[in-house]
């Protein structure tokens, strides 16, 4: 067939508008540093238009042209409104950009209140993309929310003004996560044929099967004659029940029956870092990994009965799918039981050049080492919580881009 279904992930759009939840900028862009490890084609790591998101997004260009975030994409989300495309290039150098608009009957009456017509909706699209196209934006998304409960004639037509007027690729958003793996397919696949765009698929898991019918969506795609491109959270975070899964995407697309053979998943994909990624994603938002997580919970590789336990001993593919070193475990973890020297907002400098020599990071000086206690010191503040290793490198290792990014005026 030709077409790839490749990965973006919206971790540090959607999933950090979960109600309760939130990521400190640090954080945002350390989720963009273990995606780009993994080899994840994209992500959508913000919000160019809002004004406390300027330096974390400026920061993390920066980081991305000296090749610290390659070759990951970074792209940012906005209303399909000429004045936010505008206010975006103002703010940030972000150029990678979704433009998103409701599509659906529901949504025009009853989000917009009859303030806006369909056609009203088409024109603000096309408006935006052409404004984001003369001010030379790079990759040009277009979002159509609640694209599953839009009937096909307007998605059809919504696709192919967006494709007239540059539009890179169309995003079908199931908003409300209502669809099931059989509608998706046959919609997609005709929006796909008839539109000849690119797909992206944004699932919900309001019903539970969102990583079901991103998987069954991007075969509409490939089917259709295009590339698919499914968003993803890690660890499933995101608005109401959360998005597609990051790794059950990945493991469904690679390992579940007969798929691989006939779909071919973005290439450069370094899975051994999943692991580390999923469980800094659940310190980080604050939200335990369930123990049956596929690939990263507790139980995941797990056996109690003895028939299971003496089969996967004797032969692992008897009860396992798939390795757990392929996802990065089964080295041990060290948990210290003694004394312990943090390192935190009221941290001095003798307890800190401490903990820094035992990850074997050396200062060239004690300027240098007060200048990172500094910012160690501010991230501490923000975060409200203690910073992990990783964290600390980074720091050590990109002080300019992390003064930037830790630094709001309102």
């Amino acid at each position: 067939m030709g077409k790839t279904i490749y990965l973006i992930d919206v971790t540090n759009r959607d999933g950090v508008q979960t109600a309760k939840l939130g990521l400190a900028k640090l954080e945002k862009t350390m989720i963009n540093f273990y995606l780009n490890g993994l080899g994840v084609f994209q992500s959508e790591c913000g919000f160019p238009t809002t004004r406390h998101e300027s330096n974390y997004l400026n920061a993390n260009m920066e980081l991305a042209e000296q090749g610290v975030l390659k070759p990951i994409i970074l792209s940012g989300w906005l209303r399909a409104v000429v004045a936010d495309v505008e206010l975006a290039f103002r703010l940030t150098r972000v150029r990678d950009l979704n433009l998103s608009i409701s599509t659906s009957e529901q949504m025009t009456e009853g989000k917009f209140q009859g303030r806006k017509t369909r056609e009203d909706v088409l024109q603000e699209m096309v408006d935006a993309l052409r404004r984001a196209r003369e001010l030379g934006a790079g990759i040009v998304g277009v979002n159509a929310e609640d694209a599953s409960r839009t009937d096909m004639p307007f998605l059809v037509r919504f696709g192919r003004a967006a494709k007239e007027n540059g539009a890179d690729r169309l995003r079908y958003c199931d908003t409300l996560g209502c669809d099931n793996p059989f509608s998706i397919y046959e919609r997609v696949k005709q929006l796909a044929a008839e539109t000849g765009m690119p797909i992206e698929l944004h699932c919900h898991n309001d019903l539970g099967m969102a990583v079901a019918c991103s998987l069954a969506g991007a075969k509409g795609a490939v089917d259709g004659g295009v590339d698919a491109y499914i968003n993803t959270c890690v660890n499933g975070i995101g608005e109401r029940a959360g998005n597609a899964d990051l790794l059950s995407v990945v493991l469904a697309v690679g390992k579940s029956s007969g798929f691989a053979e006939k779909y071919t998943l973005q290439p450069g994909l370094r899975l051994a870092g999943i692991w580390r990624l999923a469980k800094y994603a659940s310190y980080a938002f604050g939200v335990p990994i369930p123990i049956n997580q596929p690939g990263v919970g507790d139980n995941a590789f797990a056996h109690a009965s003895g028939i299971h336990a003496d089969g996967v001993l004797k032969d692992e593919r008897n009860y396992e799918l798939y390795h757990f070193e392929e996802l990065g475990r089964g080295e041990p973890e060290i948990i210290e039981t003694g004394r312990q020297i943090c390192v935190g907002e009221y941290s001095g400098i003798k307890g800190f050049r401490n903990v820094f020599e035992k990850m074997e990071i050396e200062f060239q000086s004690d300027d240098e080492a007060r200048e990172i206690l500094e910012l160690v010191r501010y991230a501490n503040v923000l975060k409200q919580k203690p910073l992990v290793a990783d964290e600390l490198r980074f720091i050590a290792q990109h002080p300019r881009q992390v003064k930037q990014l830790l630094t709001v005026t309102p």
